[in-house]
C-alpha cells in the first residue's frame, strides 16, 4: 500500500494489491478515484506507468497534473483535446483584441474635432493659370510641383485633404 492502509486509486481500479513502491500511489490518492479512472481510460495504466518511470521524481507530479488535464480535455473533445481549448481561447483573444481596437478608434474619433469640410470645386473656381497649365500638358515634370492637389490621404490621427490647412497647424501644406 503506497502511503497508508488503503490502496491507491489506480490499484483499486485495477483490482490489484498496492505495493510499497507503487508508482501511482503518490499521485493518485485513494480519496480521488476519478482522477486515475479518466487518465487510465485515455492513456492506459501501462503507458502512464512507463511515462512516470522515465521521468525524474521531482517532475512526476507535474506530469500527472498534465495527464489529468489532457485526459479531461480528451473526454470533452476526443479529436483535438486541450489543443482545441487553446485554439478556442486564442480565437476569443483575437476577437476581443479586434473589438478593443475598434472601441479605441471610436474613442479617438470622438475626441478629435470635426474637420472643416471643403466646398465642392466648380470649374469656375479654378483660376486661368491652372486651367492653361492643365490644358497644355507640357513640362509634366513641373506639373506635380505647381498644380494644387485636392487628394485625400489618411494619417494615423485623422483624414486630411491636401491643400487644406489644419486649423491647429498654421504652416502651409503646399510644397
Amino acid at each position: 500500500m503506497g502511503s497508508g492502509s488503503s490502496p491507491c486509486a489506480s490499484c483499486k481500479l485495477l483490482r490489484r494489491r498496492c505495493a510499497k513502491d507503487c508508482i501511482f500511489a503518490p499521485y493518485f490518492p485513494p480519496d480521488d478515484p476519478h482522477k486515475f479512472a479518466i487518465v487510465h481510460k485515455v492513456f492506459g495504466a501501462s503507458n502512464v506507468s512507463k511515462m512516470l518511470q522515465e521521468l525524474p521524481i521531482h517532475q512526476r507530479a507535474d506530469a500527472v497534473s498534465s495527464l489529468v488535464y489532457e485526459a479531461n480535455a480528451r473526454m470533452r473533445d476526443p479529436v483535438y483535446g486541450c489543443v482545441g481549448a487553446i485554439s478556442y481561447l486564442q480565437n476569443q483573444v483575437s476577437q476581443l483584441q479586434m473589438q478593443l481596437a475598434v472601441a479605441q478608434a471610436e474613442i479617438l474619433c470622438m475626441m478629435q474635432p470635426e474637420p472643416h469640410e471643403l466646398p465642392a470645386i466648380h470649374p469656375s473656381m479654378v483660376d486661368c493659370d491652372t486651367k492653361s497649365m492643365l490644358l497644355s500638358g507640357s513640362n509634366t515634370s513641373d506639373f506635380s510641383d505647381q498644380m494644387p492637389q485636392f487628394l485625400s490621404y489618411t494619417s494615423s490621427n485623422n483624414t486630411h485633404v491636401i491643400g487644406q490647412q489644419d486649423p491647429l497647424k498654421r504652416e502651409s501644406l503646399w510644397t
